[in-house]
């Protein structure tokens, strides 16, 4: 398929006249999606793992049969290491939870890096502080990427549990995963990725990085909202005390004591969220439809498109590694004096959006010296047309603010 052909899929793009770079928060939805939710509802409404009746057998049919898609998707073992959840942040925090408080203890030590979005990090604060364990931070180079010297500096045989993004939401760099897991692993600790950048980019396999927990987010992967995905090895996930209690959780409950059903379902409490799983489905079938490889093709044209016109551009600073093979689709970028705020509201006006703020990875701009920047986050159904936008907007922001800059 070719990018006019992949742009008509998405109904937005019909129907709002933006170009849309925030891919990074959220991604637009493919009317394959769209139909098949709706679907869903028109056809197929049912609880799950309940009903006696058709219906909601053949609901649970679909739910298990997408939960074995997903386990082939990322290369898994076997289908009950894909756990459903809300969202990449659930899923981090039930790692946490359930295997960082139970695991740790005084003196152990977690490691971070400095790119990690809070929530591959607020929770790591709250569980070290509860054990008396340490987290330690892995810090970039002036390259903004984790130099194998760093790495290996703060990976000792202290290091119980490692917890790294595949892709910076902010600076776009793809850390070498392969590599710090297998170091990590070489000294004893567990590791646990954030592939929520990754995933909708490159194809992911679990069994070949050889990761003991990874999270992702469906949003970000043209599904819908409130679905989210934890990957962990079957021995680990065993080993686990649930994150949450309750509904379809249990085995048996008597007055004071309780046993939980065996995995997957030991960590899906409650009713879930069908219609988000069936989606995400869908949306797997439509990235492995356009393909992972047409998919880069597209995004590296763009992206190198974008590089190459706004380095050009003399009154803005970009935070991006120079290595190319080491970025992936995010740019962010700041013209001096102008609040990112006030820069990303001017663009909107051009019919062009990105986002600005933190982009809930405070430590990291910190370290960087900013309190925030403006970010472009591409996909596969941006074009160059809205590189051009984005260009257009910039030019006529730094012209109304270029007096007020000292």
């Amino acid at each position: 398929m070719n990018i006019e052909e992949i742009r008509k899929d998405f109904p937005i793009f019909e129907n709002k006249n933006i170009a849309y770079l925030d891919s990074g928060a959220t991604t637009q939805k493919p009317n394959a999606v769209i139909d098949t939710v709706n679907e869903y509802y028109k056809n197929e409404n049912a609880n799950i793992h309940r009903g006696a009746y058709s219906l909601s057998m053949e609901t649970t049919m679909k739910y298990e049969e997408t939960r074995a898609k997903i386990a082939k998707f990322i290369n898994a073992k076997f289908p009950e290491e894909i756990v459903f959840n809300k969202n990449a942040t659930e899923g981090l925090n039930l790692v946490a939870y359930s295997y960082g408080l139970d695991n740790l203890k005084q003196d152990d030590e977690v490691v971070i890096s400095i790119m990690e979005h809070h929530s591959n990090l607020v929770p790591w604060q709250y569980v070290t502080k509860k054990t008396n364990s340490k987290l330690k931070y892995i810090y970039m180079n002036e390259n903004y990427e984790l130099s194998k010297e760093e790495i290996e500096r703060k990976i000792t045989e202290k290091t119980k549990i490692v917890a790294i993004t595949h892709v910076s939401n902010v600076l776009g760099t793809i850390n070498d995963i392969k590599s710090i897991v297998k170091y990590a692993h070489k000294k004893g600790a567990v590791v646990v990725v954030d592939a929520s950048q990754s995933i909708p980019h490159m194809k992911i396999d679990v069994q070949d990085l050889n990761a003991d927990f990874l999270v992702f987010s469906g949003h970000k992967m043209l599904a819908p909202l409130g679905i989210g995905i934890l990957y962990g090895k079957r021995e680990l996930l065993n080993k686990m005390n649930p994150f949450l209690m309750g509904g379809d959780m249990i085995e048996y409950v008597y007055e004071d004591k309780t046993t939980y059903a065996p995995l997957p379902n030991k960590f899906e409490a409650g009713t879930q969220n069908v219609e988000g799983v069936i989606g995400l489905g869908a949306a797997i079938d439509y990235i492995e439809k356009i393909g992972y490889d047409n998919i880069k093709k597209i995004e590296d044209e763009v992206v190198e498109y974008a590089l190459d016109k706004l380095t050009k551009l003399n009154y803005l600073e970009m935070y991006v590694t120079p290595n190319k093979e080491n970025h992936s689709s995010v740019i962010s970028f700041n013209i001096k004096g102008v609040h990112p705020h006030d820069l990303a509201s001017i663009l909107d006006t051009f019919g062009v959006c990105v986002r600005s703020g933190n982009h809930c990875a405070q430590p990291l701009l910190r370290s960087m010296g900013l309190d925030s920047t403006c970010r472009a986050s591409f996909y596969f159904y941006n074009t160059k047309a809205d590189v051009d936008k984005l260009i257009q907007g910039l030019d006529k922001a730094y012209s109304m603010f270029k007096k007020y800059i000292k």
